[in-house]
């Protein structure tokens, strides 16, 4: 098995509409799927073919504190901020423009000599981050490690160790069909379903 990338990135806000707003209006970001009820909705935002955005709306989400990007907190904590790949350095800084001609707080670009970025908060609180790759670097490339008290899992090096977890008790190509398909591996509908499926297929105007 080989992941891909990121599907999709889920978020929360209470205010749908200034959430569209921004991601759609001012970052360009296609609204390319929405699902909507009382009290629900969750819309998805495009950054590329096949990687998205998504934000829920209930009710109840209040903005969260601004914290700086990268800065360490005290208490629980799972997120610190969203990096998004913009072209080039000159696109980064047409970015900064159009965020600061909006109001929003950006900062001046930063190297740190792997990227370039500029960072901002979105309407929500949410620390983003854009980033324009340096020329010539690729750390997916040429891996490097500079740590000065290094753990010795990340000694062990770049590569994913085999037999750290056990094994699955079988793997697709082992199926009983020989289709590559487990037929203990059930697909059961969930949210999203009715996006192609629904009764009512909903398209924008």
């Amino acid at each position: 098995m080989r992941l891909k990338g990121i599907h999709h990135l889920a978020m929360a806000t209470r205010d749908m509409e200034g959430t569209i707003r921004f991601w759609r209006d001012l970052l360009g970001m296609r609204l390319v799927g929405g699902l909507g009820k009382k009290g629900y909705k969750l819309y998805f935002f495009e950054i590329c073919p096949q990687n998205y955005v998504v934000f829920f709306e209930w009710p109840n989400v209040e903005p969260v504190a601004e914290k700086d990007h990268g800065i360490p907190v005290s208490g629980p904590m799972v997120f610190d901020h969203v990096s998004f790949r913009v072209e080039d350095d000159e696109s980064l800084c047409a970015l900064r423009e159009t965020l600061d001609a909006a109001g929003f707080w950006v900062s001046d670009v930063i190297d740190h000599g792997i990227i370039h970025s500029i960072y901002s908060f979105d309407p929500n609180g949410i620390p983003i981050e854009f980033s324009a790759a340096v020329e010539g670097v690729d750390l997916g490339a040429d891996p490097r490690l500079v740590d000065t008290a290094p753990g010795p899992a990340a000694l062990e090096g770049p590569e994913p160790v085999a037999g750290t977890w056990p094994k699955s008790r079988r793997t697709s190509a082992q199926s009983p069909a020989g289709n590559g398909f487990d037929p203990e591996c059930l697909i059961f509908p969930g949210e999203g379903e009715e996006l192609v499926n629904g009764k009512k297929k909903n398209r924008f105007p």
